[in-house]
C-alpha cells in the first residue's frame, strides 16, 4: 500500500494504484465475487476508465442494469430533484412517488399489478411466497404442509404459474 492517513489509518486514495485498491478490498471485503482487475472510478454513457487513466467500453452494463449507461443527464437530473425532496423513504410510510410509479409500470408491463425489489434476495423470498400460495391455492397442498427446495423451487418455476390465481381475495 502506498501512504497512509496517519490520524484514521485510511489508504490515502490519491496516492493508491490498480493493485493497492485490489488489496485493499481483499483485506477487507468477503470473498464472494472475482472480479476483474480493472479499477472503475468513472462512467460516462457506455464508456468507463479505470484509474490509470485507459478508457474501456462497458458491455457489461452492470448485467444490464445500466442499460441506459453512466450517468444519464435525464435519470441524475430525476435524481438529484428527488434527493432534494427527501431521499428514501421507509415502506413503512406511504410516500408521493409510489402509486404514480406502480401505475406507471402497470401500464407499461401490462399486469393489474407490480411488486418492484431492492435486491436478488427479496426477489427469491417473494418467488418461493407466491410458489407456496400458488401450491396451496391451485395445487390444492393441504395449509402448512408445502416445502420448498431448490430442485422443487427450479421445479416449479420452469411449470407455467399463472400469478393470476394467487392474488389475495
Amino acid at each position: 500500500m502506498q501512504a497512509t492517513n496517519v490520524t484514521l489509518g485510511i489508504p490515502n486514495l490519491n496516492n493508491m494504484n490498480t493493485q493497492d485498491y485490489i488489496e485493499l478490498e481483499q483485506q477487507y471485503g468477503a470473498d464472494n465475487y472475482h472480479p476483474l482487475d480493472v479499477v472503475i472510478t468513472k462512467g460516462q454513457g457506455v464508456w468507463i476508465w479505470d484509474i490509470e487513466g485507459k478508457k474501456y467500453l462497458d458491455f457489461l452494463s452492470v448485467y444490464s442494469a445500466l442499460n441506459q449507461g453512466h450517468c444519464h443527464p435525464k435519470i441524475l437530473a430525476a435524481m438529484i430533484e428527488q434527493a432534494q425532496k427527501v431521499t428514501l423513504t421507509s415502506r413503512a410510510f406511504r410516500n408521493d412517488q409510489l402509486g404514480r410509479f406502480y401505475e406507471k409500470l402497470s401500464e407499461i408491463s401490462g399486469l393489474p399489478k407490480v411488486l418492484p425489489m431492492n435486491s436478488g434476495a427479496e426477489a427469491v423470498e417473494t418467488a418461493i411466497k407466491a410458489i407456496r400460495k400458488w401450491a396451496y391455492k391451485v395445487k390444492g397442498v393441504p395449509e402448512n404442509q408445502a416445502e420448498i427446495s431448490d430442485s422443487c423451487f427450479i421445479a416449479l418455476l420452469q411449470q407455467d404459474v399463472d400469478l393470476e390465481q394467487i392474488q389475495p381475495e
